[in-house]
């Protein structure tokens, strides 16, 4: 009697919601247009635009903003989302913004950003 009232109970965990087959963790798409409110360590502020679009845990896109026009490359990978892009230097080096961020809803995000040289800083995305 125990062993079918746990197969039963493991049966319909599996069918719901709850189920297993969803405990892994899915990829958010995050594919669209996002504004990003950004606030360097040195007291810089900008608020640039990301287009993202998204295969899989593959991501592409674009910024635009403070810095020009550049194309974006990144992953995402369950909640947590990974991109940069590189730019030049006023001296003509080629220099690289890393943004690190959690996705917290699907139109929410929030993170950090690195530069090779340069100040750190954290951000908040808005999807438009």
């Amino acid at each position: 009697m125990k062993n079918s009232l746990l197969l039963t109970l493991v049966i319909v965990l599996l069918g719901s919601p709850l189920g297993a087959g969803n405990l892994a963790a899915s990829a958010d798409d995050i594919s669209g247009t996002w504004i990003f409110s950004v606030d360097l360590e040195n007291g810089g502020h900008g608020d640039p635009t990301f287009v993202f679009n998204q295969k899989g845990e593959s991501l592409t896109g674009s910024y635009n903003g403070p810095l020009g026009e550049y194309k974006v490359t990144g992953t995402v990978k369950g909640n947590k989302a990974v991109f940069w892009f590189e730019f030049s230097s006023q001296d003509g080096e080629t220099l690289k913004a890393t943004y690190t961020g959690t996705i917290e809803t699907s139109v929410k995000m929030t993170g950090t950003v690195e530069f090779t040289k340069g100040p750190r800083g954290k951000w908040t995305a808005t999807k438009k």
